[in-house]
């Protein structure tokens, strides 16, 4: 087929790319995951996000069935092309740009050396713990006759192009095909790679390792093993496994020169649909479910997940946060990748506003705003009198925003950042209104849970705070905002990657993984939709303190 033209990409870099077009049905976004650069479709290129934006420059692009002329940003999941023209990428709808990997993490209790793969001295002496999580996957090489971690290496878990959380994923595992795309994608393009890198970064041959133990939610779990999720997408929730298992690395197709296939991987058993055996990890990784005093586990991600102990009693919660908090669905939102702004300081009068980026890249070449950003913008700009309570701009204070730091188009205002792509970076109502529906559903599932067991916030002698994106925030914004409501900053403590940490407990000592399977019998899910007066809390968590 003759090529019906060509386009030009620009990418952040400077570099240009001549690509040919053909006359044929895949969207612009499909057309550059072709040509190798692959963009954010975080929704599974439903045109429900704004991961995959790009610039039009030049030309024209027909999108939805009309034409777009330059200059216009367009969703390319949801444009094609048939022309010449030219588009510019920028950083944050690339999918490769670099993730910020949670590979820290703190383990509460104290346990015993008793590998669960008995080593071989000078044979089969190494192992490897993996936390899959649905935007990142991280890899342990651990030495099973010291305990010793050895090395890690972690990296975009790839099924992200099939969508960004566990939902857009089991949707499109309904499709056979996809559903096998998926266990590749995951085994071939992200396992395989990290499991080789981290045997390199340890000096270990392959043929030392005796087998792993993993992590992750039940959708991931299932995905990793080629298990139909589709029953997870909908009431009742019914998993098609819970339990911990073994699977061989052959029958996963984990194919890698020196590594047996005949090696077991133990999947850590979960608790239900959608508390995992991530959360299972985290509850003995923390020691929280032997803390004398009530405690709680929040991991806050597109699925908040939330644990209570309180007298030995373990309850627990999911609450759809959406993946605001990842960036998804705002104007210039972002993940904790190297060159988002991070962290946000905003002062009214007088005005200032001061900016970090992660990995300290200077402020005018951020590629978007993470969560953490977004969040001190909400605490901040509610205490500085910018923000109602409803989100919205106080006019006054709007007035006192030097020009050049304000936006406003077709009567929706923004805070615009000198930051980022020519114009800057900007903060509208309609993201802060998304925002607060994410703070929302966690402060909402927090308060719901706490009153079911007949318990206060102040009560608690410790919350544990889990998940990437908690180490990054201002805990004292997240209160401020409503995030963790009624909590004290000396109640929290920041555990990192606690999946990560039971996947490493369950390895090197393997009474913590009896422990982790007593979980499910112990726990009382608690389903929000059903509790009456939840809907009444959500709605008030929706305001800004």
């Amino acid at each position: 087929m003759n090529p019906a033209g060509s386009l030009k990409v620009r990418l952040p870099t400077g570099e240009v790319f001549a690509l040919p077009i053909h006359p044929d049905e895949r969207s612009l976004a499909g057309m550059l995951s072709a040509a190798g650069l692959s963009l954010n479709t975080r929704c599974g290129q439903r045109g429900l996000c704004r991961g995959c934006e790009v610039e039009l420059i030049e030309g024209s692009l027909t999108v939805d069935g009309a034409t777009v002329a330059a200059p216009a940003i367009v969703k390319a999941c949801q444009a094609r092309r048939d022309g010449h023209g030219t588009i510019r990428i920028p950083a944050r709808s690339r999918v490769e740009h670099r993730p910020q990997v949670g590979e820290t993490f703190a383990i509460g209790i104290p346990y015993a050396h008793q590998p669960l793969f008995t080593p071989v001295p000078g044979g089969r002496d190494t192992g490897f713990a993996v936390d899959i999580g649905t935007t990142t996957v991280v890899v342990l090489c651990v030495d099973l006759v010291t305990g010793a971690i050895l090395s890690r290496a972690g990296g975009f878990n790839e099924q992200i192009r099939f969508g960004d959380n566990v939902i857009t994923r089991i949707e499109a595992a309904a499709k056979p095909e996809n559903l096998a795309a998926m266990q590749r994608a995951i085994v071939h393009e992200t396992i395989r790679p990290l499991l080789l890198q981290a045997a390199e970064r340890a000096g270990r041959a392959l043929e030392r390792f005796a087998g792993g133990a993993v992590a992750g939610n039940t959708t991931m779990l299932h995905l990793l093993v080629g298990e139909d999720p589709t029953s997870l997408g909908s009431a009742p929730f019914t998993p098609r496994f819970l339990s911990g298992r073994q699977v061989l690395a052959g029958e996963l197709q984990l194919i890698v020169d020196g590594l047996s296939p005949e090696i077991p991987l133990q999947l850590l058993p979960g608790i239900a649909g959608y508390i995992g055996a991530d959360i299972a990890a985290g509850v003995i990784a923390t020691g929280m479910a032997y803390d004398e005093v009530p405690s709680l586990l929040v991991d806050i991600g597109t699925n908040g997940e939330i644990l209570l102990q309180s007298n030995g009693q373990l309850s627990a919660c999911a609450t759809a946060a959406g993946p605001a908090f990842e960036g998804g669905g705002l104007r210039c939102g972002t993940r904790a990748v190297e060159g988002a702004v991070s962290e946000l300081r905003l002062g009214l009068n007088p005005f200032g506003l001061e900016l970090k980026t992660v990995g300290d890249v200077p402020a005018g070449r951020a590629g978007g705003i993470c969560g953490s950003a977004y969040l001190d913008f909400l605490a901040m700009g509610r205490s500085s009198g910018l923000l109602s309570s409803k989100g919205r701009f106080e006019p006054a204070a709007w007035e006192q925003v030097p020009e050049p730091y304000r936006h406003q188009e077709d009567r929706e205002r923004a805070l615009r950042l000198p930051a980022g792509r020519p114009g800057g970076l900007t903060i509208s109502e309609v993201d802060v209104a998304l925002l607060l529906q994410a703070k929302a559903a966690i402060g909402a599932g927090i308060e719901t849970l706490l009153e079911t067991a007949g318990i206060r916030a102040a009560d608690l002698g410790r919350v544990y705070l889990a998940g990437g994106f908690g180490m990054h925030l201002n805990l004292g914004h997240a209160i401020a905002c409503g995030l963790l409501p009624g909590l004290r900053r000396e109640q929290i403590r920041v555990v990192g990657n606690t999946a990560l940490a039971g996947a490493l407990l369950a390895l090197v000592d393997r009474t913590t993984l009896e422990e982790m399977a007593t979980l499910q019998a112990r726990v009382e899910i608690i389903e929000l939709n059903l509790v009456p007066g939840f809907e009444d809390c959500f709605i008030e968590h929706l305001s800004l303190p």
